[in-house]
């Protein structure tokens, strides 16, 4: 580990104290594992502590771990990934969080913290159902308001649930449940690195 990244997990550790459920290092970066209830406290303290100064969240996104390793994965379902950068101290950390409850995934808005995380938060709503406790506008945001289910839920229907269609007798757009056949994919290999195709 370069002397650089181990300054920024010495100071991560020191800053973020109970905060952090694990931290590791990989390929140059830094990945945090946070406790999901204290996350909005470990957001306000990546972005305002002296040594680190998080001050741009380059993305938030949502991931599903239900088939992960094909199969193997043992552990919660859902998480919450954050990239986060410091413009004033060059350098860079991913957070990522997991929520306590699989059937229905819940984590803290990030808004107040950095005001860019809405519309990301409404994406992970609107593709894998999470929810997020006092986010300001809390709706689709990619698929349509008539639009059933998460579609990178893991478990979502590679066809869907509902297709639509035009009906020239009632010259309107209309929805149906699919009639399209289901499909058998290409299978996923995994390679001996752990990297994954397909």
């Amino acid at each position: 580990m370069s002397a650089k990244l181990e300054h920024l997990s010495a100071q991560l550790k020191l800053a973020l104290g109970d905060g952090v459920a694990k931290l590791e290092q990989k390929l140059g970066e830094i990945t945090v594992e946070v406790h999901v209830t204290h996350l909005l406290a470990v957001a306000d303290k990546l972005k305002t502590h002296a040594e680190l100064k998080f001050e741009q969240l380059i993305d938030l996104c949502g991931v599903d771990y239900s088939d992960y390793g094909d199969g193997r994965w043992e552990g919660p379902r859902f998480a919450l990934v954050l990239h986060l950068l410091s413009i004033s101290l060059n350098q860079r950390v991913r957070i990522r969080a997991f929520a306590a409850d699989d059937d229905f995934p819940v984590f803290p808005t990030l808004v107040d913290v950095w005001p860019v995380a809405n519309w990301f938060e409404r994406e992970a709503f609107d593709l894998y159902g999470m929810m997020f406790e006092n986010h300001p506008d809390l709706r689709r945001l990619l698929t349509d308001y008539g639009f059933v289910g998460h579609p990178f839920r893991k478990d979502f229907p590679m066809i869907g649930n509902v297709e639509m269609r035009y009906d020239p007798v009632q010259q309107r757009v209309i929805y149906q449940p699919v009639t399209i056949d289901p499909r058998n994919n290409v299978p996923r290999l995994i390679r001996d690195d752990g990297a994954h195709h397909g």
